[in-house]
C-alpha cells in the first residue's frame, strides 16, 4: 500500500471550502473578496482573551507574515507559507509522486496534505508562543475564573488555533469565490494599513508627529527641531531622521521599480492552427514567478529567528555565544547582536548596517558579513523558490506547451507539437525564472537597507505593490471575460 492510499481516506475527509460548479459573476466574487477584508480586519481586532504581558515573536517579519500581534490572528498566515515551503521542497525533490496538473485524485491529495500541514504548523507555532513565554496569561484573569494559569494558557492556544485555521479557510474561500489569492490580500491590508498610517497618523501637537505629512508640518512651522540643512546634523535629519526624505524616496523607487519591471517581458509569437490570421502572443515576464516566492525566502528566514528566540527564552545564558546573544528592545522582543543567529537575521533599516551612526555596537565586518549573508540568502534564495513555484503551479515549460497546445494555438515555424513547443519555452521560462526571482530578492535587501515610509519593510512594500499590480490585472480580466462570454469557453470557465 502506498503512502497515498494510506493517507486518502484522512486527507479528502478534511473539511474544506466546496468549490463553485459554475461562473461565478465578477460582483460575487468582489463581494466574497469585500467580505473576507472586513472579517480579516474585525478579527485582528479580537484580542486573546486572558492575555497578560506579552511580546511579538515575530518581530519585524510581522508585515509580511500579516495578522496581528495580542489577536486571535497572532500566528497569521505563517503556517500556511510554512506548510507552502515544505510542499514545495518535497515537490521539488519529487519525493510526492502526485501529478497535480492532470490527475484530479492527486490534486484533491495535494489539497488535503497542505491543510493537514497548515494544521500541524499552527499547533508548532501556536504552542511556544503561549507556553515559552512569549504571550504570558494574565494572573488576574486565571484567577477571576479560579483556574490555573497553565489551563488559561491552553484557553489562550484554543483561541490562537481556532484564529489559524479561520485565516485558512478565509485564503480558501478567496481562492475559489473570489478575486486574487487570500494570501495576497491579507499581506496588501496590513500593509497598507501600516502604509498609510506612516503618511498620515498623527497623534496631536502635545504628543508629537508620527505620520510623515505631520512631521513635515511640524518641521515647516518650525515645531518639530532640526539642524541647519548645509550641515552634517541638519543632512542626518532631513535625510534620516525627523525629515525621513530617504524612506519617501525608497517607497516611490520601489512602486516605479516594481511596476515597471512587471511590464518587461519577452513576447513569444503564437497563431491558431486551425483560424487563420488569428494570432497572439505569450509574455513571459521578468518577474515570470511573480513575488510571492519571496514570501517563502522570508518566512524561512522568519523560522529561523522564530526557533533562535524559542532558544533564548528556554536557554537563556546557558546558550552558547556562537550560536546567538540576545538582548531586549524597545519594542518588546528579544533581537540578535552577536553569533550565528545574528549573522542569518536580515537587515530592517539603514540603522542595522550604517555603523558611523553609532545606533549599533556591531564591529564593520560583521555589519557587512551579515549584509553579504542577507544578500546572499535572498538572491539564491529566491531563484531557487522561483523555479520551485513555477514547477508547482503548472508555469513551466513542459505544462505551459500542452496549455497552449490544448487552446489551439502553435508557435509560427513549428510543428504544432508540445514537445516542441516546450523546448521553444524551455530557451525562456528557466533564465527569467532564475532572473526575475534574483533580481526581487536584491530589491527586497535594498528596500530593507534604504528603510520605508511607515517601517513596513522593503519586502513588505516590495509584495505589496507586485500584488496590488497582479490584482489590477486579474479584475480587468474577470471585467473581459463578464463582457465577453466567449472568452470564458476560450480560456476555460
Amino acid at each position: 500500500m502506498s503512502w497515498k492510499e494510506a493517507a486518502e481516506p484522512v486527507l479528502t475527509r478534511l473539511p474544506a471550502v466546496e468549490r463553485p460548479t459554475g461562473h461565478v459573476p465578477f460582483k460575487r466574487k468582489l463581494g466574497w473578496t469585500a467580505g473576507v477584508l472586513v472579517l480579516y480586519f474585525f478579527l485582528t481586532n479580537v484580542g486573546i482573551y486572558g492575555l497578560g504581558e506579552n511580546s511579538d515573536i515575530f518581530g519585524q517579519f510581522r508585515t509580511i507574515l500579516a495578522g496581528a500581534q495580542g489577536s486571535v490572528l497572532q500566528v497569521g498566515i505563517g503556517p500556511i507559507v510554512t506548510a507552502s515551503i515544505v510542499l514545495q521542497l518535497l515537490g521539488g525533490a519529487d519525493l510526492l509522486g502526485l501529478d497535480t496538473e492532470e490527475n484530479p485524485r492527486d490534486q484533491a491529495l495535494y489539497q488535503g496534505l497542505q491543510k493537514l500541514l497548515v494544521i500541524v504548523m499552527t499547533t508548532f507555532t501556536a504552542l511556544p508562543m503561549v507556553f515559552a513565554g512569549f504571550l504570558q496569561p494574565s494572573p488576574q484573569i486565571a484567577g477571576s475564573l479560579g483556574i490555573s494559569g497553565s489551563a488559561l494558557g491552553w484557553i489562550m492556544f484554543a483561541q490562537i488555533f481556532a484564529g489559524g485555521m479561520l485565516i485558512l479557510y478565509m485564503d480558501e474561500i478567496i481562492s475559489k469565490w473570489g478575486v486574487g489569492s487570500g494570501i495576497g490580500l491579507f499581506i496588501i491590508a496590513g500593509v497598507s494599513q501600516r502604509l498609510i498610517g506612516g503618511f498620515i497618523a498623527w497623534s496631536g501637537l502635545s504628543a508629537g508627529y508620527v505620520g510623515f505629512f505631520p512631521r513635515w508640518y511640524g518641521i515647516l512651522t518650525g515645531q518639530v527641531e532640526m539642524g541647519p540643512v548645509l550641515t552634517r546634523t541638519g543632512l542626518f535629519d532631513l535625510f534620516l531622521g525627523p525629515g525621513e526624505l530617504l524612506a519617501l524616496i525608497t517607497t516611490l523607487l520601489i512602486f516605479v521599480v516594481v511596476v515597471y519591471a512587471e511590464s518587461v517581458r519577452v513576447e513569444i509569437p503564437l497563431s491558431h492552427a486551425r483560424v487563420k490570421g488569428a494570432r497572439g502572443r505569450f509574455p513571459v515576464k521578468l518577474i515570470y514567478a511573480s513575488v510571492l516566492p519571496m514570501i517563502l525566502v522570508r518566512a524561512l528566514q522568519a523560522n529561523i529567528q522564530f526557533l533562535g528566540r524559542i532558544l533564548n527564552a528556554r536557554i537563556g545564558n546557558d546558550m552558547p555565544a556562537w550560536l546567538g546573544d540576545y538582548a531586549g528592545t524597545e519594542q518588546g522582543f528579544a533581537e540578535p547582536m552577536g553569533g550565528l543567529f545574528y549573522y542569518l537575521a536580515p537587515i530592517y533599516s539603514p540603522a542595522d548596517w550604517m555603523w558611523w551612526l553609532g545606533e549599533t555596537a556591531a564591529a564593520p565586518w560583521q555589519i557587512m558579513l551579515r549584509v553579504g549573508v542577507d544578500l546572499t540568502f535572498m538572491i539564491v534564495g529566491g531563484g531557487i523558490f522561483a523555479i520551485f513555484w513555477v514547477e508547482t503551479t503548472g508555469m513551466g515549460p513542459e505544462s505551459t506547451a500542452k496549455q497552449i497546445q490544448n487552446s489551439g494555438m502553435q508557435i509560427p515555424g513549428f510543428r504544432q507539437s508540445p514537445g516542441v513547443t516546450e523546448k521553444v519555452l524551455e530557451r525562456y521560462i528557466p533564465q527569467v525564472t532564475v532572473i526575475g526571482g534574483a533580481l526581487v530578492g536584491l530589491l527586497a535587501v535594498m528596500a530593507n537597507m534604504l528603510g520605508t515610509i511607515g517601517q513596513v519593510s522593503g519586502t513588505g512594500l516590495l509584495l505589496t505593490v507586485s500584488i496590488t499590480y497582479k490584482l489590477y490585472e486579474e479584475i480587468a480580466e474577470e471585467q473581459m471575460m463578464e463582457m465577453h462570454p466567449m472568452m470564458r469557453q476560450m480560456f476555460g470557465d
